[in-house]
């Protein structure tokens, strides 16, 4: 099956809308995006399910940041949503095991794999769980499964159960704020230095954002590592268009003192931290 990739508006960062209404056909069977975007930016979800909807096909969208959900509108449109939740309390642990998360609409739930828990009430009125749908695949034929729930999944999943409880609602929508907060006054900090400005400032974002200076990246990233600080990611080595462009992200871990300290890096050069 061929698979087309549509370009990004350079404007706002986000996917250009009419090529991908162009590159959309009655032959397309899903149309697949990740927000917040790869610079950061959140797509227009509803806009994309339209264009997407219309030809018949699917819409998918990735969520990169499960964190961004305590404050960005759920991608309700969506007929599968794939997330990351690593940042729901679960350590890296040098590369893995992280914690996906999927879901879909509910006529494609006996499509998927991995078991579904399903919420009830007992004989006196108590809430509980049980397991409404599991494949049976996974215990008479293992080697033709599509799935397989194992140790290590349950204990991450315990993690991010615990770290959800102890937030819960409200305490995800603040942690979410800390992110977007910290990335706001980051981006507006460092984009007022001199030679240095932000790009795809037409549409809103999370935690990240792309800045463009004069100088190399190279340059300014080895003052600042001397300053215990990692700087943004060259985007070059992706888009080559992008000269002189990283990706930065601050979150709830990072000071106001860090992005201070960064900015005066930038500007000036050696700065003890």
């Amino acid at each position: 099956m061929p698979i087309a990739t549509v370009g990004y508006d350079a404007r706002t960062g986000r996917i250009n809308l009419e090529a991908l209404d162009g590159a959309v056909t009655n032959e397309t069977a899903a149309v697949l995006v990740q927000s917040p975007n790869f610079f950061g930016v959140i797509e227009d979800i509803p806009a994309l399910a339209q264009i997407a909807h219309a030809k018949g096909a699917l819409l998918i969208v990735s969520i990169a940041e499960a964190v961004s959900l305590g404050v960005v509108r759920p991608p309700v449109e969506a007929d599968i949503v794939s997330m990351e939740a690593q940042s729901f309390g679960v350590a890296l642990s040098y590369g893995g095991p992280f914690c996906g998360v999927i879901a879909a609409k509910e006529q494609y739930v006996r499509q998927m794999p991995g078991r579904l828990v399903g919420q009830t009430t007992d004989h006196d009125g108590n809430r509980g769980f049980v397991l409404t749908l599991s494949t049976r695949e996974q215990h008479i034929r293992r080697e033709k499964a599509t799935s397989n729930i194992c140790t290590n999944q349950a204990l991450v999943a315990l993690m991010a159960t615990i770290f959800l409880t102890v937030y819960g609602k409200e305490g995800m929508r603040e942690l979410a704020e800390h992110n977007l907060a910290k990335a706001a006054y980051a981006a507006e900090t460092l984009s007022s230095q001199p030679g240095a400005k932000l790009l795809f400032s037409g549409a809103p974002r999370f935690h990240e954002f792309v800045l463009q200076t004069e100088e190399s990246p190279g340059l300014w990233a080895k003052r600042l590592f001397d300053n215990k600080i990692v700087g943004g990611i060259e985007l070059s080595r992706w888009y080559p268009e992008l000269r002189n462009a990283t990706l930065w992200c601050a979150t709830e871990m990072i000071t106001r003192e860090n992005i201070d300290t960064a900015a005066q890096v930038l500007a000036a050069g050696l700065v003890e931290a």
